[in-house]
């Protein structure tokens, strides 16, 4: 039996090309089998074409065809985020450019633990990460796999500052991954601050901060989950000014807004936040994942310092190699910043504030369907690319049988947010190639689908 070829190394283009061909062949079939934005059948269905397709995971002799047959399997049985009629969550569609520059990243397959396992790779993550650092008004980030690692990393970072007595302080609309951040990390029970419009409430985050002991941390958002609002993060930074506390903000959603010259100013405040969450495979589409949290004092970064001998030992780092363990919880850690660098390089500010303000148009104009549609209800207008809405009348049980009845149908994607005390459809609008005509035919199908 002959070695298989690697994908790196002088001959690694040539092993990979006609590989590429059967990958990009099973996913061009493997689309054309789904038709659609989801596979019709519901869990049971997909989960028995997955267990015909895979078959013996591990047999004695192997198959020469199993990656078109999985590849193409996997296609087939998948949600695909590029399709219109994909908007349930955050989500995205992957740029073409940065997906290309991820399949660079697995071939050569640096590690980002040590400095002689990624040379060229830890350089150009120093030199993103403070470019993307910069947008905020801090001088350090580092890379995560997403929002909750760059929160539970935030909360961190602030417990190693202030001591383990420290509390978290949010809005009831903050992400979950922040109290079960605090709660990993041994915190006391966080404090919940109403947000009755959905955005947290400065009146009473005032009133908490007044009456609770120190230290605290208070953890504002710019994005919501449910329906993409952004807290008052002015009136939030001059309240932590005031009373002397923490600020983190978590913007997994709403930082690609920095790119848009027309929205970037939704989010004045951010640069008061001792560390800031951002997420690039929301609002910057690219591959899962591309996480990275800003740190205002980079002495904070301190408390990720880590000594291993066969990584950083210390004669090698005072003769000049990098010590890469404290930029990060984890030890092995992919090249991420590859794609997002290409990405930021290739499309420039103007590129993706471009694709930022196209989504956010998408969700006015569906909106707008919504609106002057008699048998819908619209929660609130946008604020990013989120727009709940609603069949007129309908109960709750109504809403999320819709919803389902389009999911096992393999029709639409729509995701759910429980506000006011109801439960509305919620459309996450990602995809900047979306078009009126499609925001028209998504409104439709729920409505055949709704009850009468």
């Amino acid at each position: 039996m002959s070695t298989p070829p690697l994908a790196s190394g002088p001959e690694g283009p040539h092993a990979l090309r006609p590989l590429l061909d059967t990958v990009l062949d099973a996913l061009r079939d493997g689309t054309r089998t789904r038709g659609g934005p989801l596979p019709a059948g519901g869990p049971d269905t997909i989960a028995a074409h997955m267990r015909d397709a895979v078959g013996d995971v591990l047999p004695d002799n192997g198959d020469p065809d199993a990656l078109r047959t999985l590849v193409h399997a996997l296609t087939a049985g998948s949600t695909d985020p590029a399709d219109p009629l994909c908007a349930a969550h955050l989500h995205c569609p992957p740029l073409a450019v940065a997906t290309a520059a991820d399949l660079a990243a697995s071939a050569l397959n640096p590690s980002l633990d040590s400095w002689d396992q990624a040379p060229a790779a830890s350089e150009l993550e120093t030199l993103v990460t403070r470019a993307l650092a910069r947008e905020v008004g801090a001088p350090e980030a580092v890379v995560t796999t997403g929002g909750t690692e760059s929160n539970h990393l935030a909360l961190l970072l602030a417990r190693e500052t202030h001591g383990a007595a420290l509390r978290l302080v949010c809005g009831t609309n903050a992400h979950h991954s922040l109290p079960r951040a605090a709660w990993l990390l041994g915190l006391p029970d966080p404090v919940l601050v109403p947000a009755p419009a959905g955005t947290l409430d400065p009146a009473a985050l005032d009133e908490a901060l007044t009456t609770l002991p120190r230290p605290l941390l208070v953890a504002a958002t710019a994005g919501t989950t449910d329906a993409g609002l952004i807290d008052p993060l002015p009136d939030i930074a001059t309240l932590c000014q005031a009373h002397g506390t923490r600020l983190h903000i978590d913007a997994a959603y709403g930082a690609g807004l920095l790119f848009s010259n027309r929205h970037r100013t939704q989010l004045t405040g951010l640069e008061a936040a001792d560390t800031v969450t951002l997420d690039l495979h929301k609002l910057g589409w690219q591959p899962i994942a591309a996480g990275l949290l800003t740190v205002k004092n980079p002495h904070d970064l301190t408390a990720l310092h880590h000594h291993a001998d066969y990584l950083n030992a210390d004669d090698d780092t005072q003769a000049g190699l990098p010590d890469l363990l404290g930029r990060s919880l984890r030890t092995t850690r992919r090249p991420d910043i590859l794609k997002i660098a290409v990405t930021l390089k290739t499309l420039g500010r103007t590129g993706l504030g471009a694709l930022v303000d196209q989504v956010c148009d998408h969700a006015h104009t569906f909106a707008a369907l919504v609106h002057d549609h008699p048998g819908f209800e619209l929660h609130d207008r946008p604020t990013l690319s989120t727009v709940l809405f609603r069949p007129t009348h309908a109960t709750d049980a109504t809403v999320a049988a819709v919803r389902r009845k389009l999911l096992t149908d393999g029709r639409a994607v729509l995701g759910r947010a429980h506000l006011d005390g109801r439960l509305w459809l919620k459309a996450t609008l990602l995809n900047p190639h979306t078009r009126p005509d499609d925001l028209a035919a998504l409104l439709k199908l729920v409505e055949g689908n709704t009850p009468r």
